[in-house]
Parts: structure tokens; sequence; C-alpha cells
């Protein structure tokens, strides 16, 4: 669980830089990259901004393209969104990665012909 908000920052920074591993960029830090997103940006401009910065950390980590998946993209920030309603606006930035990464499993409703398409990134 995060402590700070500075913990969260560099998820997402070392994800936006592509300085984290890919073998580092696991589900927790997926979630934790869409909930700082959805801060500041709508559904759909969380989507965007989460699928380019995806590519962008495929392609410098040298995964194939094809390991994206912009129907699991949709599916999970819509599901964080959805946690995040539900937590409520009053929560800051820790208590809600927390809540998400701790109520939002690596498979629990993952769209099932797409389920190994996150946890194969580390892996190409």
């Amino acid at each position: 669980m995060y402590v700070s908000e500075l913990e969260i920052e560099n998820v997402v920074r070392g994800f936006e830089t592509c300085e984290t591993d890919k073998s580092a960029f696991q589900h927790r830090e997926h979630l934790t990259v869409a909930v700082w997103y959805l801060q500041t940006l709508d559904t759909r401009a969380a989507v965007e901004r989460m699928r380019t910065g995806l590519l962008r950390f495929i392609a410098h980590h040298g995964v194939p393209r094809e390991k994206y998946n912009e129907e699991v993209t949709v599916f999970w920030i819509e599901s964080i969104a959805e946690r995040l309603r539900e937590l409520g606006p009053q929560a800051s930035l820790v208590e809600q990665c927390n809540y998400v990464v701790g109520n939002l499993n690596q498979t629990a409703h993952k769209p099932a012909s797409r389920a190994e398409v996150e946890e194969s990134l580390a892996t190409s």
C-alpha cells in the first residue's frame, strides 16, 4: 500500500519516462497510473493518455505492439473511474490508489479473451 503521494508520483514518472523496467510495471502500477490520470482527466482523456503512455512504454522496452489492447485499457479505466466514484471526491490520492489497488485484483472482471495481455507485458 502507498503511504505518500511521492510514491505515486514516482510510479507515474517512471512509467511516462520509460525509466521503469518492464518487469517492474505490473498490474498495481497500471492501476496507480490510471488513478493519477483520472485525478485531472475525464474517462475518455484518461484512456487516450494511458494508450499513448502504454504504446510509448512497450515500444521503448521492445515489447511487440500487439501486446497493447484497447479493449483492456478502456475496461480498466472505466472500472477504476467507477471505483473512484464509490470512494467519493473527498478521498486523498493515497486513499484513492490504495482503494483501487485493494479492490481490483489482477483478473477480476477482466475481459476473459484478453486476460493475459496485461500480465504478459513484463514477460515479452
